[in-house]
């Protein structure tokens, strides 16, 4: 995108652009990218699943709707490692998994402060999160060690995945420790 982009007005730079004295593709570049934003869409989430969060109101929901999708990356990562052939932009699809996993798992874990400003019991979900995590770190860090002949291409992302994910199972023991017990059943007499 060119500098001058960001100082002109959108509605001059559409006036520029129907005269004919400035192309058309940084303006529809950067009115998409505002839409985007605006809608406050997830790059790495689908259309559906983005729908799925918007429609779960309760941030334990939320929790589960983002572990089942980081869990949906981290399969895909791992069949595209396994295949015996590889696309065309073998790279860019591992990367990008990798980073869809680690944005699932940040945004899970985001979800737990979010619940406890709202004083929403998140137990069962945090409980939940932590054991999924667990694994995923398990799985992450033996993809780390089995560094096959493409490793570099996906070294960076893998890292950041294993670095997400302890924070994530930190952010969750953390949450364990502070959300309020349960309510205590007494026998009735």
């Amino acid at each position: 995108m060119r500098p001058w982009t960001a100082v002109i007005p959108v509605s001059a730079l559409a006036a520029l652009i129907l005269v004919g004295s400035l192309p058309a593709a940084p303006l529809r570049a950067a009115t998409m990218s505002r839409a985007a934003a605006a809608q406050g869409e997830k790059d790495y989430l689908s259309q559906e699943e983005a729908d799925k969060i918007r429609d779960a109101q309760d941030p334990g929901d939320r929790i589960k709707l983002y572990m089942s999708f980081a869990q949906d990356r981290l399969d895909k990562f791992e069949y595209e490692l396994n295949r015996p052939q590889h696309e065309a932009q073998y790279d860019d699809i591992l990367n990008n998994l990798m980073n869809g996993y680690v944005g699932c798992i940040d945004d899970a874990a985001d979800q737990i402060d979010a619940a406890q400003e709202k004083q929403v019991d998140i137990r069962a979900a945090v409980k939940d999160m932590k054991e999924k995590d667990t694994a995923f770190l398990a799985k992450l860090e033996k993809f780390d060690q089995a560094s096959g002949p493409d490793f570099d291409a996906y070294r960076y992302t893998l890292e950041d995945a294993i670095e997400g994910t302890k924070e994530a199972i930190n952010d969750a023991s953390d949450a364990e420790k502070s959300l309020p017990q349960g309510p205590v059943r007494r026998k009735q007499q």
